[in-house]
């Protein structure tokens, strides 16, 4: 059996030895709980880990990756983790990180058959049609894939903004949406000046009517009708 998974455990060692040299306490703090400010949605590609990149704690930033940071209205492993980071963590910001030379994007600018992958990229590729103008007349294919990449983050944070879990936080306190892309060539991430900050940054008839959503519900309650009640005899305790 191939055992080169075993330099990940002594990896750990020295992960784990390193921390407590620095830092005696540093895993008995980590452990007594989290207050991230940072949502990270990030692309599931081992060239982009979250915190390396950021140069950020453990602890500093709860993180979902999937291929190419989709943001999926039906996706419940995306709206799960959505949620708990909103409304129980709190955090004050949502990043969506895409990558230069993504591969499930260049996938998507192709005809080719992959598997059950092609229903998850078929969402880049309705990106690529509501752009389509603009990325045809990109001749490079890899500077059209890259362009694609950056759309792809623009859409995923407009997603985003389309949800009812961001939209009720709205309604109650800040909560940023940031779109990024990273270069794998430099190690640099490039803020793509996509910021949502109010459902009034998207179209009306992506807007929950959000009062609705948290009032209580009032139920009427009808009154009975004459001769349906029953009247009981009171026992008298002093009768014989």
């Amino acid at each position: 059996m191939n055992k080169s998974y075993q330099k990940l455990i002594h990896g750990n060692k020295l992960f784990s030895e390193a921390k407590k040299f620095r830092d005696p306490h540093y895993f008995e703090r980590l452990a007594q709980g989290q207050t991230p400010d940072y949502l990270w949605i990030g692309c599931s590609d081992s060239r982009v880990p979250a915190n390396e990149i950021t140069n950020t704690e453990s602890g500093e930033i709860f993180v979902h990756r999937n291929i190419a940071n989709l943001v999926v209205h039906t996706d419940t492993n995306l709206l799960s983790v959505l949620e708990y980071a909103v409304k129980y963590l709190k955090v004050k910001h949502i990043i969506v990180c895409g990558h230069y030379n993504c591969g499930g994007v260049k996938a998507s600018m192709t005809n080719n058959f992959h598997g059950f992958v092609d229903n998850w990229l078929r969402n880049i590729k309705d990106v690529y049609y509501n752009y389509k103008k603009e990325l045809d007349a990109i001749k490079d294919i890899g500077k059209r894939a890259d362009r694609l990449s950056e759309l792809n983050v623009v859409e995923q944070v407009r997603n985003l903004a389309k949800t009812a879990i961001v939209q009720s936080a709205w309604a109650e306190r800040e909560l940023h949406l940031h779109g990024w892309i990273y270069g794998l060539n430099d190690g640099l991430i490039k803020d793509l000046s996509v910021i949502h900050n109010s459902k009034e940054d998207i179209d009306e008839i992506y807007r929950f009517d959000i009062a609705n959503i948290i009032k209580p519900v009032k139920r009427k309650v009808k009154p009975a009708k004459p001769g349906l009640i029953r009247k009981t005899k009171s026992k008298n305790k002093n009768a014989a």
